[in-house]
């Protein structure tokens, strides 16, 4: 039978577990590599939306200054409209003569019933004859 030698199992033993390590050396610096990767990409992603909103803001602002008038130019402040001028007064009723107040007396008292028609026409006739 044979005898196992002691320092070959330490041996095998330290291979073992030098290839465990290794590997697990490996393992985590693909894993560092890959989540630097992701978060390279990620700060790459919002740099260019961050960039893309600037741009947005810029066109915006660029875009209202190419579209608002002038100062000079401006939409004036609301003013009241100006004054319309009222047409001159209406001449005053000219005074009624002699004539007109007693035949206007006369229609009222025709119109009230005291006169009759024939006083009435004799009357008129007797104030447009100028009596």
């Amino acid at each position: 039978m044979m005898r196992r030698r002691p320092g070959r199992a330490i041996a095998r033993a330290a291979v073992g577990t030098a290839v465990i390590a290794g590997t697990a050396g490996a393992v985590h610096h693909h894993q560092d590599q890959k989540y630097a990767q992701q978060d390279q990409a990620a700060y790459q992603a919002t740099a260019t939306q961050q960039q893309l909103a600037d741009q947005q803001a810029q066109i915006d602002q660029m875009q209202q200054q190419q579209y608002a008038p002038p100062p000079q130019y401006a939409q004036p402040q609301y003013a009241p409209p100006p004054p319309q001028y009222a047409p001159p007064p209406a001449a005053p009723a000219p005074a009624e003569s002699a004539t007109m107040t007693q035949l206007k007396e006369l229609v009222q008292l025709h119109d009230a019933g005291i006169l009759s028609d024939e006083e009435f026409a004799a009357a008129k006739q007797k104030v447009l004859a100028g009596g």
